[in-house]
């Protein structure tokens, strides 16, 4: 997991690692702080992996892709606007935590895919972009239309098998957290699935359920969900962003697991 206090031990561990001779090309790196409405435990963030790849063109200064990929919460259904989708709240979270870099975020979203849908556009995008990084948020879909987590725990290991041939470093981004479906056995069935792969995997996982689980029972007066009680609002896109930001700088010198080290 990844604990209190680690973020900031990494960035400082990262801000050591910057030979005199490369900082001028590399970014000013910096955590990405949560703001007071979205600020929760580390261990809520994520779950601990390795971004080393990503990690590495920072530091050497070259220009980096990320791609955004999922449904609804990729897209930014029940935002004010496309303007704040969490991709779009977290190019400007980045730009400051990384400063000096040059990162480009492309939103790959479409509203209602399941994930054996978005798995087969998954590789029609990556031939085109060639991203340095993949962003998959994944799961509600397949909660909602029931689809077996069996059957999308092959979809979701396939694909990070394909990803992992073609040399594209990927973080999973979980399901939303709502009181209403809290209970729903499938869901949390779909919810354990993924969290198990990431583990299993040792990829960089997104705890979405549990951040804006710890919100709500928190802050009552915060509200992250549009008046569907499903979809995000502006500040739910925000905190979504804030969440991913704070794991992937944390994500980025980390080394690759190696059989037989400690986990």
């Amino acid at each position: 997991m990844v604990h209190r206090g680690s973020i900031t031990a990494l960035v400082l561990a990262l801000a050591f690692a910057l030979a005199p001779a490369a900082r001028a090309q590399a970014p000013v790196v910096a955590a990405a702080a949560f703001s007071a409405s979205c600020a929760v435990p580390d261990a809520d963030v994520a779950t601990s992996g390795s971004l080393a790849s990503l990690g590495a063109k920072l530091k050497a200064g070259d220009p980096v892709k990320i791609m955004a990929i999922g449904s609804s919460s990729t897209v930014g259904i029940g935002a004010s606007s496309r303007n704040h989708a969490y991709p779009s709240d977290l190019s400007g979270i980045l730009a400051k935590a990384l400063k000096g870099s040059h990162i480009e975020i492309i939103n790959r979203g479409v509203s209602g895919e399941v994930a054996a849908t978005t798995a087969q556009r998954i590789r029609d995008e990556v031939d085109v972009e060639r991203p340095d990084l993949l962003l998959w948020q994944l799961g509600t879909n397949d909660a909602l239309s029931r689809v077996p987590p069996d059957q999308f725990a092959e979809t979701v290991n396939t694909t990070l098998d394909w990803l992992k041939e073609n040399k594209i470093e990927v973080a999973l981004i979980g399901l939303q957290y709502t009181s209403k479906l809290a209970r729903d056995a499938n869901y949390i069935a779909i919810r354990d699935v993924l969290f198990k792969i990431a583990n299993e995997r040792h990829i960089l996982y997104i705890r979405r359920y549990a951040a804006m689980k710890f919100i709500a029972r928190t802050r009552a007066k915060v509200r992250l969900l549009s008046p569907d009680h499903f979809h995000l609002n502006d500040l739910g896109y925000e905190c979504m962003a804030e969440q991913v930001a704070h794991a992937v700088v944390a994500s980025l010198f980390v080394k690759r697991f190696r059989p037989g080290a400690a986990r």
